[in-house]
C-alpha cells in the first residue's frame, strides 16, 4: 500500500524525534485492544495514543462527553484539549470533521478492527485523509459505513 501520510509527525521520518498524539473513537473499555467505534460522535470513549518515531509509546482512555442533538462539537473540543493532532475514524459527521480541520487536526479514515490496528496503519502511513463527501448524516449510515 502507498504511504499517504509520510509527512506526518510520529511516522519516524527525519533526524529528530517525531511524535504525534492520535485520538481513536473506541468502544468500552477503550485502550489499544478495544474495538474502534464505527461512529465518532456516539463512541463510548476515545483512546489517545502517542506515537514516537513510528512506534506506539503510550495510550490512555478519555471519556466522550454526552452527545446530544446539535452537540457534535463537544467531542471535538475534548479531543483538542487532550492535545491530539490527528483523529482516526470509521464514521464522522460533517460538522465535527470541519471542526477538527479548523482546529488544525487532520481526520483519517481508519480500518475496522482494534484501536491498535488503526494506529499501526496510521504509523505505517497507510491511511488517507477523510474526504468531505464521505461523511455520515448522524447515527451512522453515511457513505461507506
Amino acid at each position: 500500500m502507498e504511504n499517504h501520510n509520510s509527512g506526518n509527525p510520529g511516522t519516524g521520518e527525519g533526524g529528530a524525534e517525531n511524535k504525534v498524539k492520535v485520538a481513536v473513537p473506541s468502544l468500552s473499555p477503550g485502550g489499544l485492544e478495544a474495538p474502534s467505534s464505527p461512529h465518532f460522535g456516539r463512541c463510548e470513549c476515545f483512546t489517545i495514543v502517542e506515537i514516537r518515531d513510528g512506534e506506539i509509546r503510550d495510550a490512555y482512555v478519555a471519556s466522550n462527553p454526552p452527545h446530544v442533538q446539535g452537540g457534535c462539537m463537544a467531542p471535538v473540543q475534548m479531543v483538542a484539549s487532550e492535545g491530539a493532532q490527528a483523529v482516526i475514524v470509521q464514521g464522522i459527521g460533517y460538522r465535527p470533521l470541519v471542526g477538527f480541520r479548523q482546529a488544525g487536526m487532520e481526520v483519517y479514515l481508519g480500518p475496522p478492527g482494534t484501536v491498535e490496528d488503526a494506529v499501526a496503519a496510521f504509523a505505517r502511513g497507510e491511511l488517507e485523509p477523510l474526504p468531505e463527501d464521505f461523511v455520515c448524516g448522524g447515527g451512522g449510515g453515511g457513505r461507506g459505513f
